[in-house]
């Protein structure tokens, strides 16, 4: 069984003619998002921007919005997302807006109503930390970046 929750969604005025996020095949765990920009923009490579979807969300308490690359669109182009994922947090009530950044080689043109990246809600645990002097031993202990070595096959 799949779990189902209810997200209200409020589509603003400079949207009103772009679908609203949706699932693009049955077993898709993220949803996309769509550009609404009202002229096309220009990502130079290496450059970013502040792509606005035109949607706000209210998402319950105990989940949260993660705002995500779409891989078609990196894997053809380098674009992606500046922070990855983004955070929609359950109590913000301002438009969804993703950063693209162009780690291509060519300048690529986001155009209005293109699918830009991808929304998953998850569902969030709130956390109690305890604060100790000693933390207990591990197998890894403080072994850090790269301590597994390089993989061969």
């Amino acid at each position: 069984m799949t779990l189902s929750i209810n997200v209200m969604i409020k589509k603003l005025a400079h949207a009103a003619d772009l679908p609203i996020p949706c699932y693009m095949t049955a077993g898709s765990s993220g949803m996309d998002l769509f550009a609404a920009v009202d002229k096309d923009v220009v990502l130079n490579p290496g450059a970013y921007q502040l792509i606005s979807t035109g949607i706000s969300l209210a998402i319950p308490p105990g989940f949260e919005g993660q705002v995500r690359p779409r891989s078609g669109l990196a894997a053809r182009h380098g674009l992606t997302l500046l922070n990855s994922p983004g955070t929609v947090d359950s109590d913000y009530r301002g438009e969804v807006k993703v950063i693209l950044i162009n780690l291509g080689t060519e300048k690529y043109q986001v155009q209005r109503g293109e699918r830009i990246a991808q929304l998953v809600i998850n569902q969030v645990p709130k956390v109690v930390l305890h604060e100790v002097d000693e933390l207990p031993d591990s197998a890894r202990g403080e072994e850090g970046f790269g301590h597994t070595g390089k993989f061969n096959a």
